[in-house]
């Protein structure tokens, strides 16, 4: 593994009455320039009452071809909002140890009936799909009645894509509203388990001292029309030069914000981390 993600791609999610939902994607385990030694999948309870996962996969593939490799999942029930980190494959370049994941896939199945493997899926660095799917049978179609969920990245669709850099992975902001690019921004890679992030790793260093702190990854947009958050920001609005609010996040938190709508100008981005007030100015040009 030797990798991470540098592309995103776009595609509507099945399943928009799925409470327990992939929430977050990391491919670059073990290379060389990232801390992490796994790849990781975290699942998340979006709904509002406990759900339960019964003989249920993690499938995986190409963007462009069939689904390749599974390996089951336990029988689990999530809380409301707990999330559940799965540890995938691994390499020894890699630095830091997750925190303690909930399940090792340590057994992947191949559809094609060639050996199996252990340590965990490898993800591609550059287009794969992954499902969540009730039952081991091999997925055709992602419209199938099994499908929990569906997140599929890559060049493969004629659609934009979001860049990604070392350390960040692909994480859902908001709930399962059936697109891809409206539910999931990069954003820095944050493992954690199903005891609420007491044990999580924050990939990047965040200063305590949070009135100094740089929270926005990219506070200069030229091409790129989405402001990504370094950490989870509370109650994000932004202001132009008169003071005046011209867009806030349409929920609570937020790991990053659509800029598509803003004309050109400079902005002033502010929220809250750790109940500790945060702002920072941005440029869209």
């Amino acid at each position: 593994m030797k990798k991470i993600f540098t592309l995103i791609g776009i595609i509507s999610l099945i399943c928009t009455k799925a409470q327990i939902v992939i929430s977050e994607i990391y491919g670059g385990g073990g290379s060389p320039s990232l801390a992490l030694s796994h790849d990781y999948l975290m699942l998340k309870n979006i709904g509002s009452e406990p759900a339960s996962l019964h003989n249920t996969t993690i499938q995986y593939g190409p963007a462009d071809g069939n689904f390749t490799q599974y390996h089951m999942l336990p029988n689990i029930t999530l809380n409301s909002g707990q999330s559940y980190l799965i540890q995938e494959g691994v390499n020894v370049a890699g630095r830091v140890d997750l925190p303690a994941p909930d399940f090792i896939a340590d057994e992947v199945v191949y559809f094609d009936g060639t050996q199996n493997s252990s340590g965990g899926i490898d993800f591609n660095n550059r287009a794969g799909k992954i499902a969540l799917v009730n039952g081991n049978m091999q997925l055709q179609d992602p419209k199938n009645g099994a499908v929990l969920d569906f997140v599929s990245y890559g060049t493969m669709n004629a659609v934009p894509v979001f860049a990604s850099a070392a350390n960040t992975a692909f994480k859902r902001v908001v709930g399962n509203t059936g697109t891809n690019n409206v539910e999931f921004v990069t954003a820095p890679a944050y493992p954690m388990n199903s005891s609420a992030g007491n044990t999580a790793i924050a990939i990047t260093p965040a200063d305590p001292d949070y009135s100094k702190f740089n929270f926005i990854v990219n506070p200069f947009l030229k091409e790129n029309t989405e402001i990504v958050f370094s950490s989870e920001i509370e109650n994000v609005k932004i202001y132009d030069e008169f003071g005046q609010v011209v867009m806030q996040s349409p929920t609570k938190t937020s790991y990053g914000m659509s800029l598509i709508e803003l004309p050109k100008g400079k902005y002033t981005v502010t929220g809250m981390i750790n109940k500790s007030p945060v702002s920072q100015q941005i440029v869209k040009d």
